[in-house]
């Protein structure tokens, strides 16, 4: 696992940059502190007004040795390649860390963004596998 809050060199690093500059916007618009939905849908709003697919609540299955034993809907999927989790949080820690790596290894994906909408100041974070 690797995290990078700057880097371009990442796998998908202008797309995440492009997601966070929506989220920025989100969050400039909006203000910090509302419930995680409001800000997941308007994310969606503001991915789609600046071009970038994206695709909300789909579903993954949990596979245990060949069998579904549960599923997986990320909040976000910009572009088919990147998971977007976001959060309204005190901060990201391990644990969001933690899921988001199990998040791609069900999606098969490299990418992932936590996106954190809890503060004046937009927290996010990198997972790439």
């Amino acid at each position: 696992m690797d995290t990078d809050k700057h880097g371009f060199n990442l796998p998908e690093g202008e797309l995440t940059h492009a997601i966070i500059g929506a989220a920025f916007e989100v969050l400039n618009v909006l203000g910090h502190g509302l419930h995680e939905k409001p800000y997941e849908n308007a994310l969606v709003v503001e991915l789609r007004l600046r071009g970038i697919a994206v695709e909300q609540q789909r579903r993954f299955q949990i596979l245990y040795k060949t069998v579904q034993v549960g599923e997986y809907v990320p909040d976000l999927m910009a572009s088919s390649s990147v998971i977007v989790d976001t959060k309204v949080l005190d901060r990201i820690t391990e644990v969001e860390r933690g899921k988001m790596i199990n998040y791609l290894r069900i999606t098969k994906l490299r990418v992932g963004l936590i996106v954190n909408f809890h503060k004046p100041k937009l927290e996010w974070e990198r997972v790439v596998l």
